[in-house]
């Protein structure tokens, strides 16, 4: 049987997310399918008709998933289940409202953030922050999955796939979209960046943020963060990089003023070259870095952005 690919997307065109997650279906059957719900998204399904490996798309057009409101796309999600042997999605802030709902109108087992595929039924998942590594095999009919997109690479574009108009199963009436409040940035998004820049509690303040920020501009990186500065007030929540924030893989990812405990690290122990900047040596977040430098942040920063400005 086909595997069901569920995409986010902004109407014109489907999250990166997508690629990563159509990536992971493939290794479970080479007949994908990719649902694209929402009002006057064509341009989405378009764009996720364009990617390699899929073999439809299924366009929904209903006023009702125009907001992405999880109580109205599951009833969908479940209502196509039956075709499929996986409903597959990224494990981001949508696939980990929606997802759940799907397998429990289901009534079946949810596979959370799989970093591997074994087999169609036997999936590799982190537990314990990333300390440890759980092989879960599934014997459910039907198998709900998110899937940690830092580890499937994206496929790519140059697809031509039908894509086919299918009725919705319109509102639920469960929930209302009140509004968002979207944060604006012309820095890359976190969880695409291929360099980040991370501030922790050793940053001071949120004005001592500044110099993270400047060097970030100068390697057109993404800023992020710990919890602890999160929690501290210094940055916004959507800085946070952790087990409770965004997981991230960049080429390159700079720690500054962070002690590196387990919850930060399962968010970036992945990323191909980590460097770490601390005053103290003993520092856990020295011991997954590959390049370490000891010292006063304050001082090694602003001349790190400067050298970095004459490159």
């Amino acid at each position: 049987m086909a595997v069901l690919v569920v995409a986010a997307h902004d109407n014109k065109s489907v999250r990166a997310n997508v690629a990563n997650a159509v990536a992971a279906a493939t290794k479970l059957d080479s007949d994908v399918h990719v649902l694209v719900a929402g009002k006057d998204c064509g341009e989405a399904a378009r764009s996720a008709a364009a990617l390699q490996g899929v073999t439809k798309v299924l366009h929904v057009e209903d006023a009702a998933y125009a907001n992405w409101l999880a109580e109205d796309i599951a009833p969908l999600v479940v209502k196509l289940a039956p075709n499929y042997s996986h409903v597959v999605m990224a494990a981001d802030s949508v696939g980990k409202n929606v997802a759940p709902r799907v397998a429990a109108l289901l009534d079946v087992g949810q596979v959370s953030e799989a970093i591997q595929i074994v087999s169609p039924d036997t999936f590799v998942r982190p537990i314990y922050a990333g300390n440890a590594m759980a092989t879960v095999q599934s014997g459910d009919k039907v198998k709900v999955l998110t899937i940690r997109p830092t580890n499937f690479k994206a496929v790519g574009t140059g697809g031509s796939a039908p894509i086919e108009q299918i009725g919705g199963e319109g509102g639920k009436g469960l929930s209302s979209y009140v509004g968002a409040e979207l944060s604006k940035s012309e820095r890359p998004e976190l969880t695409s960046a291929k360099i980040v820049v991370s501030g922790g509690r050793g940053m001071g303040s949120g004005e001592n943020f500044k110099i993270i920020e400047a060097l970030a501009d100068k390697l057109g990186a993404g800023v992020g963060a710990s919890r602890a500065a999160v929690d501290a007030g210094y940055v916004p929540n959507d800085y946070q990089v952790g087990q409770t924030g965004k997981v991230v893989a960049p080429d390159l990812y700079i720690a500054v003023g962070i002690s590196g405990a387990i919850q930060h690290l399962a968010g970036m122990k992945d990323s191909k070259t980590i460097v770490a900047i601390n005053k103290d040596e003993e520092a856990p977040i020295f011991q997954v870095a590959d390049y370490g430098i000891v010292g006063d942040l304050f001082q090694i920063v602003p001349e790190l952005t400067a050298a970095v400005g004459k490159k």
